[in-house]
Formats: C-alpha cells, sequence, structure tokens
C-alpha cells in the first residue's frame, strides 16, 4: 500500500479502442493487488479488475481537445495506456494531470515488484484449510507420470546425481538417465555443457524403446571435445536397443550456432560422436521472438485497419513464421521417433527455451495422454517447469532486464492450438483451457510458474505458501473440455501428422483480440456445440426428474387403490387398459361397478355393467397430475356431474 501515491480517482473515462465514442465514465480505483474500474452509469454498476501482475507497461499520452466553451481554444486530454501481458488494452482518460501522473508512478512500481515476495501468490488467501492446500500440491506426480512411460527399466534408470543440485542447478534433483551412464560420465558431461545441463531424458515410448532427450549446448569451441559427454550420448544410443543411430537436433539456426563458437560453445562435431545424425531446426533467439510478437501486437492495437494493412502487418511481424519453425521441429523429432524408431537429442543454448518448446510439442504429437486435460497439465509440469523453463525472466515477473522477456510459452501454447484447429476431435481440452493457462502463467495468482528452477522454488517455499494452479483448473474442468472431443477417434489415438504448409496456420484471435468490444464474424462452432451440450444436459436432467414423479405417482396410485380394498366394503373394479385412457369418456368407461365384497377375500371381478355408476372420492383417489381427478375437487363420473353434462348439451341444442 505504501507504494500507492493516489488511491481513488473520480470522473474517470475508459475509452473502447474500436469505438472511441463509446466511452464509460466512472471511478478508479489502486489497490494492493488490482486496479479496479466501477462505472455506475444510469443505475448500472459495472467493474473493471486488472491485476497488477498484468500489467506489461503504463504510458501517458496528452492530446488537445476542442473545449464546448463558444470560444476555439483547446483544452489538454490527459489519458493513461495500460497495456497487459494477456492483451488487455486499457484507455483511461484522467481529468487532472497531476493525478494522472501519480496513477502512473504507483502502477509503474506496483505491476514491477522486486521480490518475488511481493507476488500476488503470496497475498492470494482464498477460504481454504491448510490440509487441503497441501493436497494441491499433491495433485502433479512427475514419479507416476515416467511410471506411466514404463520408467524405470532395463534401459532407463531415475539418477541420484542431482540430489541437492549439486550437478546443475537449473535442472530438476530427479532425472532418469540411460542405465549404462554411469556417475563420472555423467558429472564429466555437465562439465561440458552449458549450465551442467547433461542429457537427461524427456520422454520415452514405451511401444519401440526410442526416447527424447534434452540437454544444453556443449562447450566445444572450435576443436573442444570431452571424452565423458561423448560416451554419455554413446550410452543414449544403446538405451534404444532398436536403431543404430541417434539424431542430434540444434534447435538453433546454423549462423548461431557457428557463432557461439567464438564464446566457446557451439555444437555436436559429427567427427568426435559414433553414430549421430546432426540436424539445424533454425528456430530464432528470445530477442528476436519479443520484437515478433510486439510487431504484431501493435497490428491488433490498430484502431481501424483495413484488410489489407491487417494481412501485411502480420506477414511483416513473422509471427507466424516462428510458429511454423517450432512445429517444424517438433515434426521432424516425432517422425524420427515413431516412424524409424530413433532416439533424438535436442538441444538450443541452454536448454530451457527453444528445447523446451519443440520437446513438448514433440510429446503432444506423440502421445494421445498428453492431448488430454491431466495430461497435458503433466506436460507442463515436467517439461517446463521441472526441467527449468526461466518463467520469472520471460514472463517478466520482477523488475529485472526487459531484454529477458520473451514469449516462449506464448508460442507453445499457440501451437497446441493451431494443432487443436487441424484435429478439432484429437484433444479432450478446448481453446478456454489454453487461454487460462496463458492468463495464469502471466498472473502470479498461483505458486506453479514463479522462479526460474525447482532450486529455487524449494528456496521460495512455493508449495508451503502458495496454491497449485492444477487442482482449479481440474475442479473446473467442465468448462475446458472440448465437446468434439472423441476417446475413439483416429485422431486421438494415433500419432498426430500436421500440415505445415503456410496456409495452414492461422491468427488467433481468441488470445489476442479477445477483449475487444466489437462485433466479431461469428460464433465459433466449439461455443455453439457447448451451448448445445449444456441444454441437453439441462433436458436430460429434466426428463429424468419427471420420470421419477411419474414413477411416484403410480406407487401412490396403486397404494390408494390397495387402502379402498382394504377399508371398504365396496371393491372397485378396472379393467386393465386404465394406463390408455386419454379422455374422461375413456376413464368412465375404465370403472366397473361396485360389489360387496366377500367377507376376507380378495376383491371380486364382475362384469361391467354401463347403465349403473358409481361415485368416486376425490380425496381418496384422485390424481391431480395425472388428469384423473377433477380440478374442482369433485369426482367426474358422479351423478351431478353427468346431470350437468346433460343439462349443458340440451342448453347448447
Amino acid at each position: 500500500m505504501e507504494h500507492i501515491r493516489l488511491p481513488k480517482v473520480e470522473h474517470v473515462k475508459l475509452l473502447d479502442r474500436v469505438a472511441p465514442r463509446k466511452s464509460r465514465a466512472g471511478t478508479l480505483y489502486l489497490t494492493a493487488t488490482h486496479t479496479i474500474f466501477v462505472e455506475n452509469e444510469d443505475g448500472v454498476r459495472s467493474e473493471t479488475w486488472v491485476l497488477h501482475s498484468l500489467v506489461s507497461s503504463v504510458e501517458k499520452t496528452s492530446s488537445s481537445s476542442s473545449s464546448s466553451s463558444s470560444s476555439s481554444s483547446s483544452s489538454p486530454v490527459v489519458s493513461l495506456m495500460v497495456h497487459c501481458k494477456n492483451f488487455q488494452l486499457l484507455h483511461f482518460v484522467i481529468p487532472e494531470e497531476q493525478d494522472c501522473q501519480d496513477i502512473l508512478l504507483s502502477l509503474q512500481r506496483l505491476s514491477q515488484p522486486e521480490s518475488c515476495e511481493e507476488l500476488y501468490c503470496f497475498a492470494y488467501k482464498p477460504n481454504m484449510a491448510e490440509d487441503e492446500r497441501q493436497r494441491e500440491w499433491d495433485f502433479m506426480d512427475l514419479r507416476a507420470e515416467y511410471k506411466r512411460m514404463g520408467l524405470p527399466n532395463s534401459h532407463w534408470k531415475l539418477s541420484p546425481a542431482n540430489q541437492k543440485f549439486k550437478v546443475s542447478d537449473t535442472y530438476p534433483s530427479e532425472l532418469y538417465v540411460p542405465e549404462s551412464a554411469t556417475l563420472p560420465v555423467i558429472v564429466g558431461s555437465s562439465k561440458f555443457r552449458s549450465r551442467g545441463r547433461f542429457p537427461a531424458l524427456s520422454y520415452y515410448n514405451r511401444g519401440n524403446h526410442a526416447a527424447v532427450c534434452r540437454s544444453s549446448q556443449p562447450l566445444s569451441g572450435f576443436s573442444a571435445r570431452c571424452l565423458e559427454d561423448e560416451q554419455m550420448l554413446g550410452a543414449v544410443l544403446r538405451s534404444n536397443p532398436r536403431s543404430e543411430v541417434l539424431y542430434v537436433v540444434d534447435t538453433r539456426p546454423k549462423l548461431n550456432a557457428i557463432a557461439n563458437r567464438a564464446a566457446g560453445k557451439g555444437y555436436e562435431n559429427e567427427d568426435n560422436y559414433s553414430n549421430i545424425k546432426f540436424q539445424f531446426m533454425g528456430i530464432e533467439n528470445v530477442h528476436v521472438m519479443r520484437n515478433s510478437q510486439q510487431k504484431m501486437l501493435e497490428v491488433c492495437e490498430l484502431r481501424s485497419p483495413s484488410m489489407s494493412d491487417f494481412l501485411e502487418g502480420v506477414e511483416n511481424s513473422g509471427w507466424l513464421k516462428h510458429i511454423k519453425a517450432v512445429l517444424d521441429a517438433a515434426v521432424f523429432i516425432a517422425k524420427a521417433v515413431s516412424e524409424e524408431g530413433a532416439s533424438v537429442l535436442v538441444h538450443c543454448s541452454d536448454g530451457w527455451d527453444r528445447t523446451t518448446q519443440v520437446c513438448s510439442v514433440a510429446s503432444v504429437l506423440l502421445d494421445p495422454h498428453y492431448r488430454t486435460l491431466k495430461g497435458f497439465m503433466v506436460l507442463i509440469e515436467k517439461d517446463w517447469i521441472s526441467f527449468g523453463h526461466k518463467f520469472s525472466h520471460r514472463c517478466n515477473h520482477l523488475d529485472g532486464d526487459p531484454k529477458e522477456s520473451s514469449p516462449i510459452v506464448d508460442q507453445f501454447l499457440e501451437c497446441v492450438w493451431q494443432l487443436a484447429e487441424q484435429f478439432p476431435c484429437a484433444f479432450e481440452f478446448n481453446e478456454r483451457f489454453l487461454i487460462t493457462v496463458h492468463h495464469h502463467v502471466y498472473s502470479c495468482q498461483f505458486g506453479n510458474f514463479i522462479g526460474n528452477n525447482q532450486k529455487e522454488r524449494e528456496r521460495l517455499g512455493i508449495q508451503k505458501r502458495t496454491h497449485s494452479l492444477w487442482t482449479y483448473l481440474w475442479s473446473n474442468r467442465a468448462d475446458f473440455t472440448n465437446p468434439l472431443f472423441r476417446p475413439d477417434h483416429s485422431q486421438t489415438l494415433g500419432v498426430l501428422r500436421p500440415s505445415t504448409a503456410p496456409y495452414c496456420f492461422k491468427f488467433w484471435r481468441g488470445l489476442y483480440n479477445r477483449f475487444d468490444r466489437g462485433v466479431h464474424p461469428r460464433q465459433s462452432v466449439e461455443d455453439c456445440l457447448r451451448a448445445i451440450r449444456e441444454e441437453t444436459e439441462q433436458l436430460e436432467q429434466q426428463l429424468a426428474s419427471h420420470k421419477q414423479k411419474i414413477s411416484k405417482l403410480e406407487e401412490q396410485k396403486w397404494t390408494v387403490s390397495l387402502n379402498i380394498f382394504d377399508k371398504s366394503p365396496t371393491a372397485w373394479i378396472f379393467t386393465p387398459d386404465l394406463r390408455l385412457a386419454n379422455t374422461p369418456q375413456d376413464y368412465t368407461s375404465c370403472f366397473l361397478t361396485s360389489s360387496p365384497r366377500p367377507a376376507g377375500g380378495s376383491p371380486v371381478l364382475t362384469p361391467h355393467d354401463p347403465n349403473q355408476t358409481s361415485s368416486f372420492n376425490s380425496s381418496n383417489g384422485s390424481d391431480q397430475e395425472s388428469g384423473i381427478a377433477d380440478l374442482s375437487g369433485r369426482s367426474p363420473f358422479s351423478e351431478d356431474s353427468a346431470r350437468d353434462s346433460d343439462e349443458a348439451v340440451n342448453s347448447a341444442a
């Protein structure tokens, strides 16, 4: 709260980006965690809440507008442009310039905390017991995931080499390595790899024993080599008895990798490693990706672009070209594993950006489990959180070097969305699920994406002090389920083989323009199906409820009938076809004559005499919902009713 210079400003306008004339007037509030705009016009209260951790940048702009007086003078209009990491854009017009400056300085400080302790996840305290909060973190079990893949086995083992993070401080403490890899080989290989990130298992195909491993670049320079690292790659190759070749995939452009050699790093020399096939993929670095997304967002924020300007802007940003590059690399790995049965080692520079993207997208292509709701959450936990993607730096959680930020997670989620567009029946989750994950990667509401690695999260006590996103998503899975998903569909069961032709890539309007208040072209098929499914479920519930009522009413009807037989000396005799009656005449014809009941015996069935009538006491046998009893409380089959009917007929005649 000490960073809030001005907690409240009245007479603020929130402009609509598409239609500026549709501005909304209200009051702007600053709290310790949120910026809140409260609109209260025409008696309707509307609130817009924005987490400070979602604010990407704040800038003050000024322009002149003609005053309403008769003079032609103009007064400056001061406004704030608030850009958010979830692509929301808020344009506030503030009456006083000093107020605007105070809000600007407050938001800049609140949105850029200087330490992790200031992040929202440590202040987020829902009404929940401590043991329940701890169970949230038990929901995700990576050991169970490796067991699902068939590990450990005769080819792969769980290594204690990195316990207490003594080999690599950015790797998890538990890693799977080839069975033949000894501790000296692992340690020697780590010393030859950037940041100590030696080759470790990411995905194992238990069907053909092919594996996807990951690491960082070797410190080879122009001529250096390491015997332990060569032995480590040989152990990876031997762990797959069905293949005699190991693919080494460098996700960087070749020129970038060559340039790194000048700094003593680089890539593997095929002359030093036995039976490897080397492949460059050409995915650009984090700085290129950051600039590309910024150019694309500038196009999205244009007030009223023409179609040609929009398409040209998206093309010039190169964003979809980068998405295609990541997907191409994943397709290459998936083909090597599924079609050739070969193992693959993937790396970039440090092994936590492009390597993570490619390994996780390849896993989605290879394994249907990762196309389910829980499987996808496990994949993010394994390949992104556990293997040390730098969330704090790349998502700009803290006040630091802005050049460290980059939309690496955005690209991964978009690759999955592009796949879901090509294979709509293969994914259990929908677009809303991907957008929600994206939102909470940046919101800092949950502790999952805080810190750069497992060691850092343990130091912060994330599992002891914060809540987990995965339990929240799972408990609300009905909102995130794809209505087109078919578990037994051919798309769902097998390996996905997407087309990466340029025409197959789409602009993700649902993510980048979802806050626009304008009219969108049309409702998506998924939204229509979701609405139909919800309506169908409601109708099925109503049908089940009506069936229960009918069943109870039938039981009551026969109970009343038996009570009449037991208590009355006169037995009512029914025909077997009573349920077929549709009119009062049908019901009248169904009632038989009454006769004295034999003592101690069962009711006697006697032939029906149509000339004989009998009264029916509605209090004993009426069922208003079935339509048998008269609503007036008098039996439709009494003599008075018959007399009234005759009189009505005579008067009509």
